[in-house]
């Protein structure tokens, strides 16, 4: 391995092509880091979008997860945005096609806020500390042996290592392709809308995510998030479109848990715009080498099935940052280390896609009904239902629960 590709040096470069949660938790955590260690870095991030003043409209449903909160503190060295957080997710509503049961772990409770909110708050966070942020696009890259050229809509950057933190933006995952053996993660497309019921809606429909399992066979999941004073709703799956949110927004156990609907009078000109989305379900083919990492979406680094991406986005960033500063920025430093730390979310990755598959087929059979009737009488399977749909334990702790013979008894009388 060269001298240079060992851990960035003092005075080191480091350019992060986007400012989402990845890319600016890597930014923290490399500065961060590399004050602990009596180092002088440069770090820039290039971001395209405008966050303040939210005139930019996020996709993400924006519900953050533990461990996100201890991250903040323990890793940024900063604390956690409650300020932000519209209101606390006491736990999920699962629905099949006959069925519903409530799920809930009060030890593990969540949080919805405004994405473009939180992506503000990050940004600003890094300004305040002496970062710049750039507002540019990155349109291509060029490799050396000792230093990497990014090219942007405005001037050029030279860097000692890019992380990219971009999600799923077609035209960076392009360029890289083009430069580097990375190719993007596969994806879920989503629709997203929201409807504001009005104070009395909102207090009926309470602090619950009512999570769907359709049999429509072209939707894999939707669910219905409440925020401070609206409902997000979103439905993903391979192919998801408008026409389709419209047919699940129609469906009878869907309006029956959107308060006013019928008597909205006057709904609000935001209500009922659609909004399109994508999000990983597969890990990103050479989402590292030599002068390179990604981070979050951008390299499928999710948690299964169910995303998580904030918390991710964050979590890989800093792992990023940690095996740049104390490993090497080649492509044996983020395979040895930046793979290894992130071997709680590609090992289960195995698990969850198993776990989608036979979801999907058990919708299509029917069999969805009597695993909630079984799980109403079944505390063990209600806490593997409420990891699977929560995304707070991994696929593999869900699968061992429900193998237990006794829930697979329960499962079975129901059936038959």
């Amino acid at each position: 391995m060269s001298p240079t590709l060992g851990p960035l040096p003092n005075k080191g470069r480091v350019v992060i092509i986007g400012g989402g949660p990845g890319g600016t938790g890597c930014a923290l955590a490399l500065q961060t880091l590399a004050a602990q260690m009596n180092h002088q870095i440069n770090i820039t991030i290039l971001e395209g979008k405008t966050f303040d003043q939210e005139r930019q409209y996020n996709q993400c449903v924006g519900v953050l997860s533990p461990p996100l909160p201890e991250l903040f503190e323990e890793q940024l060295n900063m604390p956690f945005p409650h300020h932000l957080c519209q209101r606390v997710v006491d736990g999920y509503v699962l629905n099949t096609k006959e069925e519903q049961i409530p799920l809930t772990d009060k030890e593990k409770s969540s949080f919805s806020l405004r994405r473009v909110q939180f992506d503000n708050f990050m940004l600003d966070k890094v300004k305040q500390r002496g970062i710049p942020v750039i507002q540019t696009r990155a349109i291509d890259l060029e490799f050396h042996s000792d230093w990497v050229m990014v090219y942007t809509d405005s001037a050029p950057f030279e860097a000692d290592v890019v992380v990219g933190a971009f999600g799923l933006d077609e035209g960076s995952g392009a360029f890289f392709a083009r430069q580097t053996a990375y190719k993007p993660p596969k994806a879920l497309s989503s629709v997203v809308t929201k409807y504001h019921p009005g104070d009395s809606g909102m207090n009926a429909f309470g602090s619950y995510i009512q999570a769907f399992l359709p049999t429509d066979p072209r939707i894999e999941f939707g669910a219905v998030t409440p925020k401070l004073n609206h409902l997000t709703v979103n439905i993903a799956g391979n192919a998801v479109d408008v026409p389709l949110m419209r047919t699940f927004l129609n469906r009878s156990d869907v309006r029956a848990v959107l308060p006013n609907l019928e008597n909205a009078g006057t709904i609000d000109p935001n209500d009922l715009r659609f909004f399109m989305g994508r999000f990983p379900r597969t890990l990103a083919r050479g989402y590292y080498g030599d002068r390179y990492v990604m981070v979050g979406d951008a390299a499928g680094l999710v948690r299964a099935f169910k995303g998580k991406g904030v918390t991710s986005a964050v979590q890989t960033g800093i792992r990023a940052a940690q095996t740049i500063l104390q490993h090497g920025i080649s492509y044996q430093a983020f395979h040895k280390q930046y793979r290894r730390a992130n071997r709680d979310i590609i090992s289960d990755l195995p698990y969850g896609s198993g776990i989608r598959l036979l979801t999907i087929l058990m919708s299509r059979a029917r069999l969805l009904d009597p695993i909630v009737r079984a799980a109403q009488q079944t505390t063990l399977l209600q806490s593997a239902l409420f990891d699977a749909v929560s995304a707070h334990a991994s696929y593999r702790k869900v699968i061992n629960q429900t193998l237990n013979p006794k829930v697979i008894l329960k499962i079975l009388r129901e059936i038959f």
